[in-house]
């Protein structure tokens, strides 16, 4: 497929998250997060969801991301690959606990603090840019069970203290910064997404709309703190995105669709702009929400806004007004709910819509005006495994080939600035939404099964040298 060429400079490359790949979750001084208590199978969403109490292992659940592909010890390996694709950049996270093991030390843990200082030379050492993310969901054990994290603002204090440590470290070797990953997803999954647990008689929307502040608080904190230590520093905020279409023409559709894209966009108007937008205020106070501001917390908002938007995006998504008759989705209903029939669905039900992320990137950069960074985009599937031990993922090509054009669209002829696309993930890791090994999304193989079987070999699919081709023309050739 012909594409277009993108801008000199455009960072082309990978994103992964420590909890799905890195293992090693009691090496190198490590302390217990929520990501290593989610199981595998039978009570993973109540877990996620924080119906569940789950603050302790078990021997009876399975828990992938304790393993996971042990990039720990294989990042070398790990990273060569990715370099010999041509990666610009590598988008990962940092595991808060392997720097605070409990999250509220004094001083941070040094083994920690190396690891990643060996990773991102690594990095270097191949002329590929890290794009660190600050929390990909992790949240310290200790600081749930001391402060019910971040619905009580002490976790501010002790997220300070660890962003400062990080920004501080790597100024030299990290220019590009997330400060949450997805952080609209604490709204559909509080556990998985901040930590958050809920007690008998606590109003859910109070909690999480409290735990929000505070981590918008946290993020501009970031901001500010990253361009003191390092005026050249570029943090972005991020989402998982995807415009949500009206089911109808119906304007009671349409007026649906307008709320939807409002309450996943309203954490990103306020890290882009710097306030509570007036639709937000008007809906916390229908529903009897007192957002706990204190007084300075408008000013750190109004100086911590980011310089550039992040996203992930895999599918569009459908509104209707509760009284319109409409399927609903089986694959990732947790955000998506209703089927669009003109789209066709993943292995795992997810809708397929390369033209949605144009129609995104479009509607992102009307409402911000600021570079857009495209950090998550892939296809999940399970792959089959030849008999020479090869994959012929054609499937994943032909998907990726269609979202990069659309993108390549959205920037040469709608003009919108795009730093960099990573997809999501380069390497097969354990799934966030399902903890399958199964639902694979690289281009490098990894050996393991569902059970946590497998010897973690890695293998080149069809699809790598692929991406070798599209990064080395720049866009050009999908």
């Amino acid at each position: 497929m012909k594409g277009y060429k993108m801008p000199e400079g455009f960072l082309w490359g990978g994103a992964t998250a420590a909890n799905q790949c890195e293992g090693a979750w009691q090496e190198g001084g490590r302390g217990l997060a929520n990501v290593d208590l989610i199981p595998y199978g039978k009570g993973r969403f109540p877990v996620m969801a924080g119906k569940m109490r789950m603050l302790e292992c078990d021997s009876e659940h399975l828990y992938p991301s304790h393993e996971a592909i042990d990039m720990y010890h294989h990042y070398k390996e790990d990273i060569r690959l990715f370099a010999e694709m041509g990666f610009k950049c590598y988008r990962l996270s940092i595991a808060w606990t392997r720097i605070f093991p409990n999250g509220d030390e004094k001083e941070p843990n040094e083994a920690g603090l190396k690891f990643y200082d060996d990773l991102f030379d690594e990095c270097h050492k191949y002329g590929i840019e890290p794009l660190v993310t600050l929390v990909h969901f992790d949240a310290p054990v200790g600081l749930i069970k001391k402060f019910g994290s971040w619905k009580n603002r002490e976790m501010v204090n002790c997220f300070e203290r660890y962003a400062r440590t990080v920004l501080t470290r790597y100024k030299d070797k990290v220019k590009y910064w997330l400060t949450f990953n997805e952080i609209n997803m604490l709204l559909h999954l509080p556990f998985m997404g901040a930590g958050i647990l809920f007690e008998e008689g606590e109003d859910e929307d109070t909690v999480k709309y409290t735990a929000a502040h505070h981590e918008l608080l946290a993020s501009a904190l970031a901001v500010k703190i990253a361009h003191e230590v390092n005026p050249k520093m570029k943090v972005g905020c991020m989402l998982a995105a995807g415009q949500f279409y009206p089911y109808s023409c119906r304007p009671e559709d349409m007026w649906a669709s307008v709320c939807d894209d409002r309450k996943n966009y309203f954490f990103i108007d306020v890290q882009s702009r710097g306030e509570y937008p007036c639709y937000a205020k008007k809906e916390l106070e229908r529903k009897g929400i007192k957002i706990p501001l204190l007084a300075g917390d408008e000013k750190i908002l109004k100086e911590g806004t980011v310089d550039f938007i992040s996203f992930s995006y895999y599918s569009s998504r459908v509104s209707a007004h509760p009284d319109t008759p409409a399927d609903r989705t089986t694959g990732n209903a947790i955000i998506i709910g209703i089927k669009n029939p003109h789209l066709k669905a993943s292995d795992w039900g997810w809708l397929i819509d390369p033209q949605g992320l144009r129609i995104t990137m479009n509607v992102l950069y009307d409402r911000y005006q600021k570079p857009l960074f495209i950090v998550e985009n892939g296809l999940g599937t399970n792959d089959k495994v030849e008999s020479d031990g090869s994959v012929i993922d054609d499937d994943r090509v032909a998907y990726m080939s269609a979202h990069i054009l659309e993108m390549e669209k959205a920037v040469v002829e709608d003009g919108i600035p795009l730093m960099g696309y990573t997809m999501w993930g380069p390497i097969d890791i354990v799934s966030a939404s399902t903890g399958e090994m199964k639902k694979r999304y690289g281009f490098i193989r990894v050996n393991k099964d569902d059970q946590g079987g497998g010897d973690l070999s890695r293998s080149k699919k069809k699809s790598f040298e692929w991406y070798k081709e599209v990064i080395a023309s720049n866009g050009e050739n999908l």
